[in-house]
């Protein structure tokens, strides 16, 4: 919230630096700036337990550090997926909790503090009209606002629905609660708004379209590489035991071995941290998640050609998903149009109906033209012109 508030000065600073020439203008450039401000603020933890958390921390005995001096992270036992639900479900609730409270808290707490003093006259001193002068003035950017909620709450919903596909029940549910939270907002506490014609959404229109695309590709990365969904089924149908495609083994197929004497000496504990399992004898091997050889291998500690098959099977699955839900997304747009027909016909008819007044109106400046051109041009007009010249003027 503290990052938001100073990404939101920071824009609105850099925007006013470019000085745009039209309202319009400013909208859409203060709108592309503001939500990859806030796109970074709230989905940058998401995108890193998603694709980063887990994924680049090498094995026992060749652990990978950062700067040479920090261990990558690592997942839970139980996986990075369920991390990432956790996440999104504290960023996503917090935030819209949070926004509720301040969207009706704060416009009360300011007219209250604004109208103390008059509140003690009574109502004959205080009238209607004074009331509703000290009311919260609804700004040019109020709407604006509201766009940028529902912007982010639709990239929660959507960039990470895999993992959480609960997100769109909390959304509806959020959204029910803050319409009737805004129409107490506009009609209690704000001075009417000025109302003022729009011929669209402006940039939100093509924010929203590329959040829907982008979505894509994050479902497919998190089914892919963040859950075991393949992992999974390629061990079902290519590496089960026995004759039949089961589950059973999957646990021990999935951790490799490693050889505990092989740890470098400055990684391993002190003698006088009473690690008794690591210095005894019946423990000379650890597991972890990995597909890797074991030990005595002629490729020890390399990759198997599971891991490979399991590669493949993940970015073959991405191009599919990809490709399958992009049809079923452009033959859904196709199917439903975003502007209905009577609507569509409705404007046709607003446009022939102007076009009609103007070539009349066009036509009756002609013909009014054209009468005064022949009066003009005829005998009798000209004798009453050097009729009026003779005359004296008084």
């Amino acid at each position: 919230m503290i990052l938001n508030f100073l990404y939101e000065r920071v824009a609105i600073k850099i925007t006013d630096m470019e000085v745009p020439k039209t309202h319009v203008e400013y909208e859409n450039k203060l709108t592309v700036k503001m939500f990859l401000f806030q796109f970074v603020n709230y989905y940058s933890s998401c995108f890193y337990v998603a694709f980063f958390k887990g994924k680049f921390v090498g094995y026992p005995g060749d652990y990978a550090y950062m700067f040479g001096k920090w261990r990558n992270e690592e997942c839970e036992p139980g996986g990075c997926l369920i991390e990432l639900t956790t996440q999104l479900v504290i960023v996503m609730v917090g935030k819209q909790v949070w926004g509720n409270i301040q969207e009706a808290l704060v416009p009360w707490l300011r007219n209250w503090w604004v109208s103390r003093s008059a509140r003690n006259h009574p109502e004959s001193l205080y009238s209607r009209w004074e009331q509703d002068h000290d009311l919260q003035t609804f700004s040019q950017l109020g709407l604006f606002y509201e766009y940028l909620e529902m912007v982010i709450q639709f990239g929660f919903i959507t960039l990470f629905v895999a993992s959480f596909p609960l997100a769109p029940l909390l959304a509806l549910m959020n959204n029910i609660l803050e319409v009737r939270v805004d129409a107490w907002k506009f009609t209690t506490q704000f001075r009417r708004p000025v109302a003022a014609k729009a011929h669209s959404i402006g940039a939100w229109d093509e924010i929203l379209n590329m959040i829907a695309v982008f979505s894509v590709v994050t479902n497919a990365f998190i089914v892919s590489f963040t859950s075991d969904m393949i992992p999974r089924l390629v061990y079902k149908y290519a590496y089960h035991l026995g004759t039949e495609s089961t589950m059973e083994g999957y646990i021990n197929n999935s951790l490799s071995i490693f050889n505990i004497s092989e740890i470098p000496v400055e990684n391993r504990p002190e003698e006088g941290e009473n690690p008794d399992w690591f210095y005894s004898s019946n423990i000379t091997t650890c597991r972890y998640r990995d597909y890797r050889y074991p030990p005595g291998h002629e490729k020890q500690y390399t990759h198997t050609m599971q891991f490979w098959h399991i590669l493949a099977a993940k970015l073959a699955f991405i191009i599919i998903m990809e490709h399958v839900v992009f049809v079923v997304k452009f033959f859904v747009a196709w199917l439903i149009p975003d502007v209905p027909s009577d609507v569509k016909a409705r404007t046709k008819r607003e446009h022939y109906l102007i076009q009609e007044y103007l070539h009349d109106y066009e036509l009756e400046k002609l013909k009014i033209h054209e009468r005064e051109e022949r009066a003009r041009s005829s005998p009798a007009f000209m004798e009453q012109l050097d009729a009026r010249a003779l005359c004296p003027r008084y």
